[in-house]
């Protein structure tokens, strides 16, 4: 259904560098980059190079939180990133666990980027 997302975020190489190493476990890497004002914005791929996921200087104005959750292989990468997650700094909201509320198989970790979104790894398992 998404075919891409982008952010608005306050630092842009900041963001970039969080990103590349939160979620290097799940295939995430800079694919894309052209100028914008003084800064750039930034095109993501995971493993099949595609550039869905967009980081962009913000244009003012207030920012709310927004939810993005990047598909795991296995429940190993959610572990691996929340470790980078660790690591790079990043508040952890939910250690990886099991979300049966959501269904069944469905294992997950929630961080919050510097931007103060909720970003997720997550790994459906069986039953998603």
């Amino acid at each position: 259904m998404l075919d891409h997302i982008g952010l608005q975020v306050a630092d842009v190489e900041a963001s970039l560098a969080f990103y590349l190493r939160a979620f290097e476990p799940v295939g995430m890497r800079e694919v894309m980059r052209y100028p914008s004002g003084e800064s750039f914005v930034i095109g993501l791929a995971g493993p099949d190079g595609m550039p869905d996921f967009w980081l962009s200087p913000a244009e003012g104005g207030e920012t709310r939180e927004i939810h993005l959750a990047f598909r795991a292989p296995d429940r190993a990468v959610v572990d691996a990133v929340h470790e980078a997650a660790r690591a790079a700094g990043a508040e952890v909201l939910h250690a990886p666990r099991e979300w049966p509320e959501y269904h069944p198989g469905y294992y997950g970790v929630f961080l919050r980027d510097l931007d103060g979104h909720n970003v997720e790894a997550v790994h459906h398992g069986e039953g998603g």
